[in-house]
């Protein structure tokens, strides 16, 4: 068994207090973890990406594909990516409708993805990567909070979050969040690290991730302790039916789930209706 990986503790978000909440294994002021997780990211926003494609041997982006295929966009939908990052999901929808647009001859003009995070940094690498791609159009660049969004009631066609949910202080807050910003009809897609279902590869993944990915941190990012509190925050995160349990409370409708390699990773589907 890894290091730490027995600390996995029962209980809720606020670990039976009602003004604290975990950050990994550790107990913190709910106050705080904002300020943490920003610094997490800040420290390694610049290899944010190559450490994503270290880490998960390429398939995070086979998983944000598969969200992508989900979600099926269409030339003239609005999508907001929460916990976007540096827009890997919004060039995809982006490249996505441009493509059905080509194919029905229709102009995407109207097509818009917009990148909301709560880390400048992320932001910023993110925005410089897509001008020197000549992407300028059709995307915009939001820092704001999952918890309390900056977007109008009703304002996206479609929500994606990908490998962020586990980082918000308030899960059932953000989720309120992603029902009010959505229309009626409106399509919420959750791409999260989960709970693996196969047993020999759990054995495997619980080395791998306390093991493994803080060395690598270290090495790629000199942030090993980020890739820590990574592996710590999954071992803290829902599995995958508390998850759906927990956006059917807040009132999002057609709640699904489709367990990506083996449950190391989790598409989540909702509608609100």
């Amino acid at each position: 068994m890894a290091p730490g990986v027995s600390q996995k503790r029962p209980g809720g978000e606020n670990g039976g207090e009602h003004d604290s909440t975990d950050f990994g294994f550790r107990q913190v002021r709910r106050g705080e973890k904002a300020h943490l997780v920003r610094a997490v990211f800040d420290g390694v926003a610049g290899r944010y990406d190559l450490m994503n494609d270290l880490m998960s041997l390429g398939l995070h982006r086979l998983w944000k594909r598969a969200l992508i295929d989900w979600l099926a966009p269409r030339p003239g939908m609005t999508l907001i990516d929460v916990a976007g990052g540096t827009g890997d999901v919004a060039s995809l929808f982006l490249k996505c409708c441009a493509r059905q647009a080509g194919k029905q001859r229709a102009p995407a003009t109207a097509t818009r993805a917009i990148v909301c995070d709560v880390n400048r940094a992320m932001i910023a690498v993110g925005r410089d990567r897509a001008l020197d791609r000549g992407v300028t159009h059709g995307i915009e660049w939001v820092c704001g909070d999952a918890e309390a969004l900056p977007v109008p009631d009703g304002a996206a066609d479609a929500y994606t979050i990908a490998f962020g949910l586990r980082n918000v202080t308030d899960k059932a807050a953000a989720l309120s969040e992603a029902r009010r910003v959505l229309r009626p009809g409106g399509r919420f897609l959750c791409l999260e690290f989960s709970h693996v279902v196969l047993p020999l590869l759990e054995q495997w993944y619980e080395r791998y991730s306390f093991e493994v990915l803080p060395a690598l941190g270290r090495v790629v990012t000199g942030q090993g302790d980020a890739y820590r509190y990574l592996a710590e925050s999954i071992q803290r995160f829902p599995d995958q039916d508390s998850l759906a349990e927990m956006m059917r409370a807040t009132g999002l409708a057609r709640v699904s789930y489709r367990n990506l390699t083996g449950g190391i990773a989790a598409l989540h589907s909702a509608w609100r209706l």
